[in-house]
């Protein structure tokens, strides 16, 4: 059965199953003591440290094991905040950084703190210029991702490291997508990561802080790991996730092209065999292993359940998918369609056999969504019937609201329009997607009793 959700978690790498195995009987012992065993887990916990330190691009005493990526970043921010305290309490973060980032500036705003977001483009990329004019004087702290988790953008680092540089602040990059495929550009100060998203075992995550950092570690304190992570070193699981970061980087030039290759044949086809398809993230400066796209007129949670059905694990950032109910962060603040979306991310060994059958699925998989749910085959144009008019849509959920409005555009002449009522948050992202997408003009949101009403204007 073909796994495409590496981007989620990669499956275990063979080196980190045979590193975890040798381990389990090696370095059980507390590496604190100094008696026999404890010198041989110290060891091993020593020579995992310098292993992940020289992968990452940084000292062995610069680098933290956490229990997963998730507590590297909570960790490098608050201890990075409280660090510079006195510099001020100022966070900037990108708009489409990992929720993990996203979660720390919530609690370090519910604390009196500030932040802000800067925006990206419809690619996904944020501007350095924008994220240098987002600095002031009392930012205590920077978050970028190297590549977005998402669409497989990557980020300009380089750019966003030497504005944070000039400006005196320190930048903590989220490296969880990439660090499998290659070291992070330098000028960074901070850096986390996650063992599973590179085919090590979860519950092993990476913080590097450079010398020179002011640092404060936050809650009780605590004699391992430099005090910046509480609790019983899991020596087995981080000499497996060294490891594996060691053989994935040795394999990364070879397969890194083998797989961007196969996910250039899904970009370049999908939108071929499937119509009312937008692919997104940017199709040059991007994870070699990932894509993303969106169907128009589909239920992203059903579209899910039928290519699991034809054999294919792929993720969504859909509304339609999420307990929320509201569309992906990332999707919405790059302003591109959220409606059946589709992640595929290729882990290694990944056949162009698997490939070829996901395109040939995938055409009748989307077909026999849309059809359940009355979706218009064709945008064929009826005689028109009014200057105006409504579509209520109130209650219901993506995508019922774009496909209303599909089959009701062209009963009003060009230059009339029409009003979706819709109270599903979807419905604000989707809709001017949908305008863009059909060479429509989306004219804009206004208030309604229930929900907004979103009003579109034919132009064909």
């Amino acid at each position: 059965m073909p796994y495409f959700d590496a981007a989620s978690s990669a499956p275990l790498h063979p080196v980190a199953r045979q590193a975890l195995l040798a381990a389990l009987d090696e370095g059980w012992s507390d590496p604190a003591r100094l008696y026999r065993e404890g010198r041989r887990a110290r060891l091993l916990l020593d020579a995992a440290r310098e292993a992940a330190a020289e992968a990452v691009g940084c000292r062995p005493d610069e680098l933290t094991f956490t229990s997963s990526g998730t507590r590297a970043v909570h960790s490098g921010i608050s201890g990075a905040l409280a660090g510079r305290r006195r510099v001020g309490r100022h966070l900037v973060v990108s708009a489409v950084e990992h929720s993990s980032v996203l979660h720390s500036a919530a609690a370090h705003e519910a604390r009196g703190g500030t932040f802000a977001e800067v925006p990206v483009d419809r690619a996904g990329t944020v501007s350095a210029a924008a994220y240098g004019e987002a600095l002031r004087e009392d930012t205590a702290l920077a978050c970028l991702q190297s590549a977005n988790h998402e669409v497989g953008t990557e980020q300009p680092v380089a750019e966003v490291a030497e504005a944070c540089r000039a400006a005196g602040v320190p930048l903590l990059v989220d490296a969880a997508q990439s660090l499998g495929w290659g070291p992070v550009p330098g000028g960074w100060s901070l850096l986390t990561a996650s063992a599973h998203k590179w085919g090590g075992p979860s519950g092993v995550g990476l913080l590097a802080v450079r010398k020179g950092v002011r640092f404060a570690p936050q809650g009780a304190a605590d004699e391992r790991e430099s005090g910046r992570a509480a609790g019983f070193e899991n020596i087995p699981a981080v000499v497996a996730a060294a490891a594996s970061l060691r053989a994935v980087r040795a394999e990364a030039a070879v397969e890194s092209v083998r797989l961007r290759a196969l996910v250039d044949r899904i970009r370049a086809t999908v939108g071929s065999v499937v119509p009312d398809v937008e692919v997104v993230g940017d199709p040059v400066r991007r994870l070699p292993h990932l894509l993303t796209f969106s169907c128009l007129y589909v239920d992203g949670e059903t579209l899910l359940h039928e290519l699991d059905r034809e054999g294919f694990s792929v993720s969504s950032g859909s509304s339609c998918t999420s307990s929320t109910l509201t569309p992906s962060h990332v999707l919405k603040a790059m302003g591109v369609l959220s409606e059946g979306n589709v992640r595929v991310s290729l882990p290694a060994g990944t056949t162009e056999e698997d490939v070829d059958r996901f395109l040939r699925v995938l055409p009748g998989v989307v077909a026999g969504v849309r059809e359940r749910l009355g979706a218009p085959v064709s945008p064929a144009p009826s005689p028109a019937t009014a200057a105006s008019l409504v579509v209520d849509a109130l209650g219901r959920r993506c995508p019922i609201p774009v496909i209303e409005l599909a089959k009701v555009i062209g009963e009003v002449p060009v230059g009339g329009t029409v009003t979706v009522l819709s109270d599903d948050e979807a419905a604000r992202l989707d809709i001017p997607a949908w305008c863009e997408m059909r060479e429509q003009e989306y004219v804009g949101e206004e208030p309604a009793d229930r929900g907004s009403a979103y009003v579109v204007r034919r132009l064909s």
